[in-house]
């Protein structure tokens, strides 16, 4: 498949939004349960501020891969059989609980809502849950977008819901430690404790979906994907004197080359590199951590842009004098 810049922005600057805003609302429930203690200066309306800038900047992005711009309404038309409608309506819906959140955080009126048990459930705390209700609709929507297309087999996998969670949540989580280095809350041990687990979490998922795509072979042959089963068919030509749209859209024109640097950078870039930045990095290690971050996001970008390449479509069995 040709990768869909607009579409990589899209989706890895959502998933470190989401996942940095699952960071802090998930240390206000281990201060309530007192695993943690509470922050020494509350950053919550900031990473939620933050969170809500990296979900508009996706949806900006988003725009930019529309033949219509100015028809983006009527995507949420279909959201009984579309994952990409679903995906419209369940963006919103979180930017809009995690500027709920936000607020109340902000303002300062943050009170008791009820009691469930000895725990003190805040208006907060509602609305956080509403957030991370809104958050994993959106991962799992935003993945099946692609998980569910069962002629892209490189894709139609559990994996691909899986790598799009726990990447969202490694790169996420690191951002939390990096905001925890400038806020000095003391959550910098929790917060990078669990980006080294997401982002082991994402390596392993990712690493299996390569052995796993690595090992397909495609079902069909030129033979078959025009129906005629002679044995000696040779195409000569694509069937056209220019490009077409099934050429422009579903055919790269990188080498072999290209493709294993790409394959080889986003795992060392996103995983491997931060994995040892988190593990070397404290509270005062401002510049590994924030190193670390950058380093895992230009990984994540180049990893979306090869499971774009990594996809096959079906189509290219006809097209072999292009592909």
């Amino acid at each position: 498949m040709k990768p869909a810049i607009s579409v990589i922005f899209l989706t890895t600057l959502i998933g470190a939004g989401q996942g940095l805003f699952l960071a802090y609302y998930s240390a206000d429930w281990f201060v309530l349960l007192n695993v943690l203690e509470a922050a020494q200066l509350d950053n919550s309306s900031l990473a939620a501020g933050l969170s809500l800038v990296l979900l508009l900047l996706g949806l900006v992005a988003s725009f930019f891969h529309l033949g219509h711009p100015e028809r983006a309404w009527r995507a949420a038309a279909m959201w009984r059989t579309s994952w990409l409608s679903r995906e419209v309506i369940a963006l919103p819906a979180a930017m809009a609980m995690i500027l709920t959140y936000g607020l109340i955080k902000f303002s300062g009126i943050d009170a008791p809502l009820f009691m469930l048990g000895d725990i003190p459930i805040l208006y907060s705390t509602a609305a956080g849950f509403g957030a991370v209700l809104a958050i994993l609709a959106l991962f799992l929507c935003t993945s099946m977008i692609y998980a569910c297309l069962k002629f892209l087999r490189q894709w139609h996998s559990p994996l691909t819901v899986l790598n799009f969670f726990f990447m969202g949540c490694a790169s996420g989580f690191t951002l939390a430690a990096v905001l925890s280095v400038y806020g000095k809350d003391g959550y910098f041990a929790y917060f990078s404790g669990m980006a080294i687990a997401f982002t082991l979490l994402a390596l392993t998922t990712r690493f299996t979906s390569l052995l796993r795509n690595r090992r397909l072979r495609s079902p069909s042959t030129l033979q078959s994907a025009i129906g005629v089963h002679h044995p000696t068919i040779r195409q000569l030509a694509q069937g056209a004197m220019g490009g077409s749209f099934n050429t422009r859209a579903f055919i790269h024109s990188y080498g072999p080359a290209v493709v294993r640097l790409a394959r080889r950078y986003f795992l060392i870039a996103g995983f491997l590199l931060p994995l040892a930045l988190l593990i070397a990095s404290s509270e005062n290690s401002l510049l590994l951590i924030w190193l670390a971050f950058l380093l895992q996001f230009s990984g994540l970008l180049t990893e979306r842009w090869y499971f774009f390449i990594e996809a096959e479509h079906p189509q290219n069995v006809y097209y072999q004098m292009i592909s």
